[in-house]
């Protein structure tokens, strides 16, 4: 017995009527950048969250797994309390609707809200490197780290703004991508979440809840500051983000092993893994419109070409990629969406 003002498809219906004793309602949420779709259920019980995840689209194995060892290392993620990994769909705990960046546009304060990330950040970091979670065999190595820079090169430059690269010019951005590469390889390896920002950080009875955990690898140890402070979707100015940087290295365990020997190294190695980051954000977010055509994510390429901007003359060693910077993406461009048809997949 159930209604829905949200069309579920047949399958999901059947699932939830097998999983909830008594009647129940669904309501679609936000979703994410993948084709999952998520829904409110709300029961006798309180509130659920299904998520349907397509299993010829979507593997949702990672999600269990990964959700299941965070949880059982005190990291706050939503508790999975049934699953069906061949229809795709999972019933989730309700952690509400308050993201970071929804809490900061309600006037929260933001350096409560950032030691308190920084604290879970921490916990994530920490958590044993024994084998026990998929993210354990996923290394964030030369082939990956090459693989997300080569999306700004490909579906932005010549994807978004239409500018095809010459051959000479392709050699450039490899030179001096591999460079970022094997400066960020050098930091010691921790669990990285991979998506650690103000979208996939929830408010919830006070705490830090911790979603879209799916893609996590072991990676180098400032990507997940580096995703949090040189954010998407928020831009904080730079005394905010270096309190918040000293708040996470003054917790930092000792047995991580990252002991920069200054301000400036330490700098630096934030600096090349943001870069890193900002550039494969801005490549996804290219992808996304094009191939997916969920064009909104064109908004947030302005605020994140502004970090790459902010860094890349601040190191003679990226001298050559701010001049193809400044040669292939114009100070002033505003990115439209691209047709599929315009692209080549």
């Amino acid at each position: 017995m159930h209604s829905s003002s949200t069309t579920l498809n047949k399958q999901a219906q059947h699932v939830l009527d097998q999983w909830i004793n008594g009647p129940w309602q669904a309501t679609q949420v936000a979703g994410d950048a993948s084709f999952r779709s998520y829904y409110r259920i709300h029961t006798e019980q309180g509130t659920r969250i299904l998520m349907d995840a397509p299993p010829d689209k979507e593997d949702s194995r990672p999600f269990l797994d990964i959700g299941h060892f965070l949880k059982n290392n005190g990291v706050q993620t939503p508790a999975i309390l049934q699953e069906d990994l061949a229809t795709g769909h999972l019933l989730l705990e309700d952690f509400g609707d308050i993201t970071f960046l929804t809490a900061l546009e309600q006037g929260a304060d933001a350096e409560t809200l950032y030691k308190q990330a920084i604290e879970a950040l921490i916990t994530i970091q920490r958590t044993p490197q024994d084998g026990s979670c998929m993210a354990h065999q996923r290394p964030f190595d030369q082939a990956l780290l090459r693989t997300e820079l080569a999306l700004f090169t490909d579906w932005f430059i010549e994807g978004i703004i239409g500018t095809p690269i010459s051959k000479q010019d392709r050699a450039a951005f490899d030179a001096v991508f591999q460079t970022v590469i094997d400066t960020v390889l050098k930091q010691p390896v921790v669990l990285v979440h991979r998506d650690y920002h103000s979208r996939n950080l929830m408010l919830h009875d006070g705490q830090v809840g911790i979603i879209d955990f799916q893609d996590a690898v072991m990676g180098p140890v400032t990507y997940d500051l580096a995703s949090l402070l040189r954010d998407c979707y928020v831009a904080w100015d730079q005394p905010f983000r270096d309190k918040m940087m000293s708040c996470w290295q003054a917790q930092l365990p000792a047995e991580i092993g990252y002991a920069p020997e200054s301000p400036e190294a330490f700098q630096r190695d934030f600096d090349f893994m943001a870069l890193q980051r900002n550039l494969k954000a801005i490549g996804i977010f290219g992808r996304l419109s094009i191939r997916d055509g969920k064009h909104g994510y064109l908004e947030d390429i302005p605020r994140t070409m502004s970090y790459v901007r902010e860094v890349l003359p601040n190191y003679p060693e990226l001298k050559e990629l701010n001049a193809l910077v400044i040669k292939y993406v114009p100070e002033d461009f505003i990115p439209l969406p691209v047709p599929a048809k315009d692209h080549k997949q």
